[in-house]
Formats: structure tokens, sequence, C-alpha cells
């Protein structure tokens, strides 16, 4: 029983006027999202793109977001990964398994999942629930629970779950008006994550994020195979995008390593956003990079003449 699992990273793509929103799973609570933006038709729009064009190995950075409980451009994650699993024991009549403890151990199962078996076991024809009662079952044993079968299928159901919903989550204000105004510029938005099939199927809609409304298309890790930072996702999602020119595009996302540099290697332009004053941010604006804050600043920037340096 293996399936998907709390953290995840996920990619939104407008196109055709064009952003890629790219939601990114972070794995120790962390879940953060960026964008790119391809074909910009109206004049503010086309402004901002050409004007990252113009000074070379100058492209604008904004630094999304890194806090251990909350991150993310477009969701935030609520609580921490002890506050889920102390619930689900409860559940069962156990005591909260100790919360430090439980973050470790979860780190450890899920580096050595994502090694093993990467993209939620999507070479190995693993199902999603497999790869992640497994992981989660490592978890606990890392952090010394080692529960009988039966105890513990009763806590990982609980846990799988409520990472299957949207109760863990939570959508920042300017999201959904942002991704709606994206959409009526003329922009086709997909998403491109580092997630599974929830995220698209029941997690994104039961936050409001919609296909159709807020989104078009989808590029996951989890149903493609390939997971950020490999540049192939951003090929496959600018094929699904119409094959949309890469220099035509802006991404815009949260890690420089996992965002920024496997889209720039593509050809496309980058900036990233920080909701919460992250260190890394000010040695991005050294190296030449836009630093926005959320994404209201996001969308002024694109329609503004005047661009920060």
């Amino acid at each position: 029983m293996w399936e998907s699992a709390p953290w995840n990273k996920c990619s939104l793509m407008l196109k055709n006027s064009g952003v890629v929103l790219e939601w990114v799973e972070r794995r120790e609570n962390f879940l953060t999202f960026a964008i790119v933006l391809i074909h910009m038709r109206t004049h503010g729009l086309k402004q901002s793109l050409w004007h990252l064009q113009a000074p070379p190995g100058s492209i604008y950075v904004a630094q999304l977001t890194r806090r251990p409980d909350v991150t993310g451009t477009l969701l935030a994650y609520k609580g921490e990964l002890g506050d889920y699993y102390c619930m689900a024991a409860k559940a069962v009549g156990l005591a909260c398994p100790d919360y430090k403890r439980m973050h470790e151990g979860f780190k450890l199962a899920y580096t050595d999942m994502a090694k093993k078996y990467p993209c939620f076991g999507y070479a190995a024809k693993m199902p999603n629930i497999v790869w992640w009662k497994t992981c989660v079952k490592d978890s606990f044993i890392r952090a010394g629970y080692d529960y009988d079968e039966e105890t513990f299928e009763k806590v990982f159901r609980r846990i799988y779950s409520v990472f299957g919903s949207s109760a863990p989550y939570t959508i920042f204000e300017d999201s959904q008006p942002f991704l709606r105004w994206a959409r009526e510029q003329g922009i086709i938005v997909g998403l491109v994550s580092n997630a599974e099939y929830r995220y698209q199927d029941v997690i994104l809609p039961a936050l409001g994020l919609n296909k159709g409304s807020e989104w078009d298309f989808g590029v996951f890790s989890g149903l493609e195979g390939v997971e950020k930072p490999d540049p192939r996702i951003y090929e496959i999602a600018l094929e699904k995008a119409g094959n949309i020119a890469p220099e035509e595009t802006l991404h815009i996302g949260d890690s420089m390593r996992k965002d920024y540099l496997p889209a720039k290697s593509v050809g496309m332009h980058a900036l990233l956003v920080d909701r919460f004053k992250v260190p890394d941010a000010d040695s991005w604006r050294k190296s030449g990079a836009v630093v926005l804050p959320d994404l209201v600043a996001v969308q002024a920037w694109l329609t503004s003449a005047d661009k920060p340096h």
C-alpha cells in the first residue's frame, strides 16, 4: 500500500500568454510553489518579460518561501508533522510520538525512499499507497516506535487519509486571485509538481484551485516519472503548454537549486518570491535577482513599466 504523502513538490504552469506556476514539494513539512509566464501578450506583461531578457546573466529572482511549518507561494502547510502523527496515534489509543524524533525519523525515511524509489515508485510501478506505507512505517521505526502490524495499519490509514485531503493545508489569500488574473490575461495555467495524483484530483480542488478556473493542465512527478531538479520536467511542461519556446517563459520559484537553475538550464527566465524574508534572498539579490514578497507584488511588477533592480 504505497501512496502519496504529506509533502509534495508542485509547479503551476500558466501557459499561452503564459505562466507556469510551479508547486514544489518540501520534504520537511515544506510545501512550496513557483511560477512561469509564457507568451506575454498584454503590453505590460510583454515589457516585463523583455526587461528580463536585457542584461545578460542577470535574470531577476525572488525567494518564495522556506519555513519549518508554513511554506509556499500558493499553499501553506498547517502545523507540524508531529501534529498529524499524534492525532493518528491518539485515535487508536496510543500516546503521541515525540515530535522531534518523529520529524527526524520522517526526514531519514523519506530521503531513503526517494533515493530507492524516486517519483513515488514510478519506475518500479509501485502503488503510491505502498510507497507511503513503507515510508511512514520506516519513519516510526527510526523514531523508536515499532508498532505491531495491526496497530500500525490503523495509524497509517489515518495519516494517509489526512494527507490525501485539504486538512493539512491552507491557501494564501493572494493565490486564487493571482491565478484567476493570469488566466484573464489569456494565460493557460498548468501544474508542474513533484507530487502524486491526489494533489491534482483532490487537494488542489478542495482548496479552491480547480482545473478549468485556476489551472488548465498538470505535470506531476508521480505520473510522469521525472522530478525536479531534473530539467526534463520543465521540458515536459513546455510540451504540454503547446511547445512554447523556453525563452518566452518566466519562472517564479522558491529554490535556487530545484527551481531557478533547472528552469534556466532549459532556457527559461526566472524569478523568485520571498514571503518569509529568508536569509538567502539577500545573496540572490546580489546576484542580480528581483526579490518580491508575494503574488500581489508579482502581479504589480508584471504590469508595471518600472521594474526593481
